[in-house]
């Protein structure tokens, strides 16, 4: 297929975006919508599969062919050139794969998740609108395009998590998303106005060549990564802005799973790939991102132990696989990264829509505290998260076993290599990490689908609650649990089929498109050598260090699993006897150690404090001083009214008065 096709690509979801819009103005076109959203994105799917050909991986020692695709003129004044143009090389495709692959599936599964539901088209419109910003995001081949995308997918996630505009919860949610994440959107957009100034240019080729050049970075090589950092913390939810994923939970189950697993949350990860040499420009710069990445995923992971509603469990779970993927980044291993990201979308995409699945079979109800053994009533389901758990949890000889061991594995290299000890740190915090990964993940499933049959249902559809008297959502057994229909359990087959075989069958091609995706990868391969990354000969206990890697991760998965197994299957009450034996403990993480309060108390209430002192004062002052300038000519006209009677003498005697002065000051100035 040649090349030219990809301007379909994002286009065609562009196009969907206003059909849809038509559905939702046309009641009898709303039906449309779900079809016409799902076949723009397969479109762009298949156009993906057809040009990937055209777009080979890199060969040994240098980069792959980039291919440049213009759509139209955008931006020329003076120096500064942005045009409608996409990049085309391997890991464009890579990441092509995964937003329309993924993305379709979650389409077909939110057609019929969200039948019947009264904002059915107005959802399609925003999934088609999402997947345009997405793809634009992954294909601009200049950095101003790119933050186009990067605000697209940023204002369609305010749209989608709010898109249950009647709940003040999910208004708040979509409010949270949106600010938090324009906070690391400024750093981002202040990195790429100096990027314009220190290299003159927006065009990404040509900043990642000169950035390969710079043989002693000025300070303004030194700021760039920080700023742009702080761009990829926010979107991929990283410390301190992570705050605002849990609470995306608000959204229909299929947005959970979109901007999760394929789309916006990876934005971050996939943005210090692509912009890689010109993070080495700081000697700071990468280890930072290390640092935050594993320290993440640990924080989260933590918290993921003492939640109780299932989808906030893989929101949490998904803050801390993002962890992994800035700490491959972070130690030059962008096949790890992008490998991770890559197994898993199919997982947590799988995840969230068999918790959706549960939800809507129990007319929204998602604490597993109130759910018991689902197996009996919902098998299909129960079978596919046990497969979505099994690749989160890390076992062996899934997806997520084979990607996770590839990061955590190039991270003990690099420490042990003796050149920086930090990342044998980092590697046992990542070890923990998959340990309390395999228990929270498996706590969820053992609560939800064995022990005893016990359930309750909420009677809440798709997020629209009906109060109880007492105000609170009513909940009770409105009707027995049952499988979802197969239009929504199909694509679940297909995402755990990828669950299982991505890491087998896909470590190979990642592998081979990753590495020759980052112009100026030569600096790359130098400082990754000197760091020991490439060194075969590290060993661990007399192992090679994949090999030892592999197996302590597969002992740990293990050892997690089975604790949860025991303590949420088979011993339940033991559970709860721990639980009360640190309360403190439990408390602090069921809260997710405060840090929403936190930030409330020094941030928030603060803002809100001189929002109102500023508010107060503009009434005080700008409206008196509206009012004052309104009010003298009232004051003049209430003044002469007296004189404006309508008797005629009294004008006469007026005018007679006034003559009279007139003439007075004439002689006394004469």
């Amino acid at each position: 297929m040649d090349l030219q096709f990809a301007i379909l690509i994002p286009w065609l979801p562009a196009l969907a975006a206003a059909l849809c819009g038509v559905c939702c103005v046309k009641r009898g076109l709303r039906k449309l919508a779900a079809p016409t959203c799902i076949l723009s994105i397969l479109g762009g799917f298949l156009v993906t599969l057809g040009i990937s050909g055209r777009v080979g991986p890199a060969g040994e020692g240098h980069a792959a062919a980039q291919h440049v695709i213009e759509a139209f003129r955008w931006i020329g004044v003076g120096a500064l050139q942005a045009n409608m143009s996409y990049l085309i090389d391997p890991l464009t495709i890579v990441m092509l794969v995964v937003v329309t692959g993924i993305g379709t599936l979650v389409a077909i599964y939110a057609a019929g998740y969200m039948a019947g539901d009264r904002g059915y088209a107005r959802f399609f419109t925003g999934v088609s609108l999402f997947i345009f910003a997405m793809t634009t995001l992954v294909m601009a081949d200049n950095l101003v395009l790119l933050y186009l995308g990067w605000e697209g997918v940023g204002l369609c996630s305010y749209l989608l998590i709010g898109f249950y505009y009647q709940k003040p919860s999910a208004v708040a949610a979509a409010k949270k998303a949106f600010i938090v994440n324009r906070i690391g959107d400024l750093g981002f957009a202040l990195g790429i106005f100096l990027i314009y100034q220190t290299f003159g240019t927006v065009s990404m080729a040509d900043v990642l060549a000169q950035a390969g050049q710079v043989e002693h970075p000025t300070a303004a090589h030194q700021w760039i990564p920080f700023l742009l950092m702080a761009g990829a913390f926010g979107k991929s939810a990283q410390l301190p802005l992570y705050v605002w994923l849990p609470d995306a939970m608000e959204g229909p189950s299929p947005v959970s799973a979109l901007i999760h697993a394929a789309t916006m949350v990876t934005a971050g990860v996939y943005m210090i790939v692509r912009l890689l040499p010109v993070f080495e420009l700081s000697t700071y710069a990468l280890p930072t991102v290390a640092i935050v990445g594993a320290v993440t995923a640990l924080f989260a992971a933590t918290i993921a132990l003492c939640q109780n509603d299932l989808k906030r469990v893989f929101a949490y779970s998904t803050i801390s696989q993002l962890g992994y993927m800035f700490l491959g980044v972070g130690v030059l291993s962008s096949m790890g990264a992008i490998f991770h990201l890559f197994t898993h979308a199919f997982f947590k995409a799988l995840l969230f829509l068999t918790a959706g699945s549960v939800m809507h079979a129990l007319a929204g109800q998602l604490d597993m505290r109130k759910i018991s053994g689902l197996r009996t009533k919902m098998p299909i389901t129960c079978w596919l998260m046990f497969i979505g758990c099994l690749a989160l949890g890390g076992f062996p000889y899934t997806a997520g076993f084979f990607s996770k061991d590839t990061i955590l594995a190039e991270t003990m290299v690099v420490g042990l290599g003796g050149h920086a000890p930090l990342y044998t740190i980092l590697a046992v915090v990542g070890l923990i990490t998959a340990l309390l990964t395999a228990f929270y993940t498996f706590r969820l499933w053992f609560r939800v689908f064995l022990g005893p049959t016990e359930y309750e249902t909420a009677n809440e559809h798709h997020g629209y609650p009906v109060p109880a008297h007492n105000g609170d959502i009513q909940v009770q057994h409105v009707h027995e649990p049952h499988e979802v229909s197969w239009l929504m359990n199909a694509p679940l087959v297909v995402l755990a089929a990828g669950a299982l075989l991505a890491g087998v069958v896909g470590e190979h091609w990642i592998a081979s498109m990753t590495p020759g995706s980052v112009p100026g990868s030569a600096a790359t391969a130098a400082h990754g050598a000197e760091a020991g990354l490439h060194d075969s000969a590290a060993t661990l206990f007399g192992m090679n260090v994949h090999a030892a890697m592999m197996l302590i991760s597969s002992v740990v998965a293990i050892v997690g699993i089975g604790a949860a197994g025991y303590y949420h299957w088979l011993n339940r009450p033991a559970a709860e006897d721990v639980a009360r034996r640190y309360p403190a403990v439990v408390h602090l993480l069921a809260n997710k150690y405060y840090v929403d309060e936190i930030y409330d108390r020094l941030i928030v209430t603060p803002l809100r404090t001189v929002g109102e002192l500023c508010y107060a004062l503009d009434r005080l002052m700008i409206d008196g001083l509206v009012a004052l300038v309104g009010f003298l000519p009232r004051l003049v006209g209430l003044a002469v009214q007296p004189a404006q009677r309508g008797v005629l003498q009294g004008y006469g005697l007026g005018m007679a008065i006034g003559v009279a002065i007139i003439i007075l000051v004439i002689v006394a100035v004469t």
